[in-house]
């Protein structure tokens, strides 16, 4: 064998290689002893009579070399000869857990050229995980590399060969022309055909509209609005499975397995797998199992003190042996429900009240929390007085704000309203136009009973935010087109007013959680980057280089977005459950959607629209924050500005003009489905960029990075450190504020903790909701995050992985910068009263629940 990369190959010359793959069973193996009964549904984690490592040797796999320089008669790569693998490799330092290697040789000469990709087949009747080949004294090569991760099934059940590519980068202009054949033949079995129900070993990415949602063959009271595909209810596209429809609606699709392409499906044995099929088992076992409990009175269903709130986490909740028994013996159940061998439930401490239990109550941190909690990303500056409504008025009447300037000016300090607001001194949580249209649907179910709420607040002198004036609206009783009636609660510190006004800040937190789950988690981020995967897929080459950098933040998210439709945003799944939009839950979302807009995603555009910047070019990333200790936008701007950055210098690369860019077809292509397509309900609005610029692609791709790391990371590793105390982030009003001559407002006068709690969430919904926001709040242990990769070898090219390292170390030094701030006193909101510093945007983090780090994807 020649070394390096010196000289030719001999006309006999072998190849040498080294195959890594994992087994289907691998994760039983390593991680857990059982799972039969449990899960019960989804892939089978044991498998059928799986073959151990020696049924890899012989002819069960072969291999083949594609040349990428060296072309048939048809133009295409010569081929080279079945290749099989030899011996097991014992032992690797670089072997990831559960990972095995084994040595292959490949017939290879001179006259056949540099291999560029190769053809695998599977005998076995058992799938694989195929993580890597790796080509040793390639010459004028050296060692190459395929970085394959994917499943591969059977060699019969593909209707094209599979097919692997080295970890070299092509725009489709420069892919060498033998390989041009094969790439292209690559992304059109990635499309499919668009027909059929998609089977378990599928690669197919395709597009549906959200009909799997209800399950109206069960019931009338299950069937749910199809969203996407129409003005009434529009929505981004997900995945298309190609299920049989229902019985009694011909547009939805029968619930059940959800289809994901398969290396979207345990493409990465991962740990947050089993955070996953923790929820599944969460809804399929333990909580029906829970809810019987609440059924037969074993436990009464209202927390009776804020006493018997905190011991949910301190001394646990009682029950009966056999409802603990359904918990599953995953490990992140074991770890979440932790009964020390007794009958009782006990949850983690949140961060909240680690150090004070009652720093929740002070209008500080009610305030602090807008731009420092779990949703930071929705609160404004006001900009005009009295607060406006965009509700259709021909629909809705007059939806303009009743509150007054005196209501604003008893504790404005000696401003008055204009000139607060000319000084932007200013604020408002606003989430009236939200609500309204769904309330009078809302409040005839028996649990809830809401209002829609604005909240004005004042910029201090020691920049912290006071809350002035809380307005509570309902629709008019009469018709919807008389506008609607409101009350304005203000701060009292004594009495029943300081009662009522700790309610109003309860149902504006009831609102604030149901906007975050509906939309600024799941909508913002979760739903509207589904398209971008399936489209990225179906139209960019592996080979691609914005495939290469967009790839590691699509991992894992079409798979965590089917099981939410199976078992979050469902029909009488967890969200409707818990929170107050009930049935209409993501309804609400869809008519959030009909005014997402791509290029607001982007933070600083985000920021100036909500009016909490302005552009100054003599500020850091040329804006000037308006609350100048924001921690999520403080933090935010420079993972944001470390974003761009790398992503301006990787597509600099390989687009040196503008026209390079509008030439490349895949790129437009995939930019033309997203549009058209994933987002097709709003293919025509007039801000979708055109891709047709460098700097167009740049802020796209960086907008697309920033969604479903940062931005996803914000909005949801905060809530269990926040909302596990539910009396702090409470996901359900059932009444609205007693008036005065009620038994509820005597009731009120006596018992206000009794008031309080009657009012938000109750025992059941409580424990439903800590125990899945518990999972979705950790992190696993194999989790990438934000500045890593997964494989070092995720490209050949050393400008890239250059490029890629300064973006690790600018990564690095915010790390320290924001460690630095938490520490800095005179920054109140980065603790404020709950001494809980503002962590969730350091990059990198530790296993477990841990309130901070950025992970690449949207994974759980």
């Amino acid at each position: 064998m020649y070394s390096g990369v010196k000289g030719l190959f001999n006309r006999s010359q072998k190849v040498k290689g080294r195959v890594v793959l994992m087994r289907k069973n691998v994760l039983d193996i390593n991680s857990i002893t059982s799972v039969k009964g449990v899960i019960g549904t989804g892939i089978n984690l044991l498998g059928s009579a799986v073959d151990g490592l020696t049924s890899f040797l012989g002819r069960s796999v072969s291999l083949q070399l594609i040349s990428s320089t060296k072309p048939d008669a048809n133009g295409n790569g010569i081929i080279g000869k079945k290749t099989y693998l030899e011996g097991i490799i014992s032992s690797i330092p670089t072997l990831g857990a559960g990972q095995s290697a084994f040595n292959i040789h490949f017939e290879w000469d001179g006259e056949m050229g540099i291999p560029g990709a190769f053809i695998i087949k599977n005998y076995m009747q058992v799938e694989f995980f195929l993580v890597s080949l790796t080509l040793e004294d390639i010459p004028n090569q050296g060692t190459m590399h395929f970085v394959c991760n994917s499943w591969v099934y059977n060699s019969k059940v593909y209707e094209n060969d599979r097919i692997f590519f080295a970890s070299q980068t092509y725009v489709p202009s420069e892919t060498p022309g033998p390989l041009v054949t094969y790439r292209e033949a690559e992304l059109k079995a990635l499309r499919g055909n668009g027909s059929g129900k998609r089977k378990e070993w599928d690669r197919v990415y395709d597009y549906d509209v959200y009909n799997d949602l209800g399950n109206p063959d069960s019931g009338e009271n299950l069937a749910r609005p199809v969203l996407g595909g129409s003005v009434t209810y529009p929505y981004p596209r997900r995945g298309r499975t190609g299920r049989k429809p229902t019985k009694k609606d011909l547009k939805s699709e029968k619930p059940g397995e959800v289809y994901v392409p398969r290396d979207e499906n345990f493409g990465h044995l991962k740990s947050s797998d089993f955070l996953s099929y923790g929820i599944k088992s969460l809804s399929r076992n333990f909580l029906p199992a829970l809810k019987s409990v609440f059924d037969l009175n074993f436990t009464p269903n209202e927390f009776d003190s804020f006493e018997e709130v905190r011991s949910l986490c301190e001394g646990g909740i009682k029950l009966p042996t056999d409802i603990l028994c359904k918990i599953s013996p995953l490990p992140v159940l074991k770890e979440i429900f932790r009964t020390d061998g007794e009958s009782v439930l006990k949850f983690s401490v949140p961060d909240l009240i680690k150090v004070s239990k009652s720093a929740w109550m002070t209008d500080e941190e009610f305030a602090r929390e807008m731009i420092a909690g779990v949703n930071p990303c929705v609160i404004r500056r006001l900009q005009e007085f009295p607060p406006l409504s965009k509700l259709d008025p021909s629909v809705y009447g007059d939806q303009t704000s009743k509150m007054t300037k005196e209501h604003l000016e008893i504790n404005l300090e000696g401003l008055t309203v204009d000139k607060a607001i000319e000084d932007k001194r200013l604020f408002i949580l606003d989430h009236h136009d939200v609500f309204l249209p769904f309330l009078r649907r809302i409040n005839e179910s028996k649990l809830a009973k809401s209002y829609a709420t604005r909240t004005i607040l004042l910029l201090k002198d020691d920049g912290t935010l006071k809350p002035l004036a809380i307005e509570l609206s309902l629709p008019h009783p009469g018709q919807q087109n008389l506008g609607f009636y409101s009350k304005v609660i203000l701060p009292a510190n004594e009495g029943v007013e300081s009662t009522i006004w700790l309610l109003a800040k309860a149902h504006v937190i009831v609102n604030d959680s149901c906007y975050h789950q509906l939309i600024s988690h799941w909508l913002n981020t979760h739903a509207v980057i589904e398209p971008f995967v399936i489209a990225t897929n179906r139209n960019l080459s592996v080979l691609h280089p914005v495939y290469k950098l967009l790839f590691p933040h699509y991992r894992d998210t079409m798979n965590i977005n089917a099981l939410a439709r199976q078992s979050l945003i469902n029909a009488d799944g967890f969200i409707e459950q818990t929170f107050l939009g009930g049935k209409y839950a993501v309804e609400i979302s869809s008519a959030f959607y009909k005014n997402w807009v791509f290029t607001d995603q982007a933070l600083p555009a985000d920021l100036i629209k909500r009016g909490m910047a302005i552009e100054d070019s003599s500020c850091p990333y040329g804006l000037r924050l308006v609350v100048e200790d924001y921690p999520y936008a403080v933090d935010g701007l420079e993972i944001w500005n470390a974003i761009k950055i790398w992503v301006q210098d990787y597509v600099s690369l390989y687009y040196a003009t503008d026209d390079a860019v509008k030439k490349d077809h895949e790129l437009q292509a995939w930019w033309k489905e997203v549009v058209e397509k994933g987002h097709g309900d709003l293919k025509d609005k007039a801000w979708w960029p055109k891709a047709h610029t460098r700097e167009e692609l740049i802020q796209s791709c960086s907008t697309i990075i920033w969604t479903a790391s940062a931005l996803h990371a914000a909005v949801n590793f905060g809530q269990y450190p926040y909302g596990g105390f539910i009396l702090n982030r409470p996901t359900l009003s059932r009444r609205l504020i007693p008036e005065k001559g009620t038994p509820e407002y005597d009731e009120m006068v006596k018992n206000p903790q009794k008031a309080y709690l009657r009012t938000i969430t109750p025992k059941y919904q409580a424990l439903v909701d800590l125990s899945v926001i518990e999972i979705l709040s950790r992190h696993a242990s194999d989790e990438v995050y934000l500045g890593q990769r997964d494989n070092p070898n995720w490209t050949s090219d050393p400008r890239a992985i250059e490029a890629f390292k300064k973006f690790g170390k600018r990564l690095e030094e915010i790390e320290t910068k924001i460690s630095e701030r938490n520490h800095d006193p005179k920054l109140r909101n980065r603790t404020g009263p709950a001494q809980l510093p503002y962590t969730v945007l350091l990059p990198t983090s530790e296993t477990g629940l841990t309130f901070r780090g950025i992970p690449n994807s949207i994974s759980i």
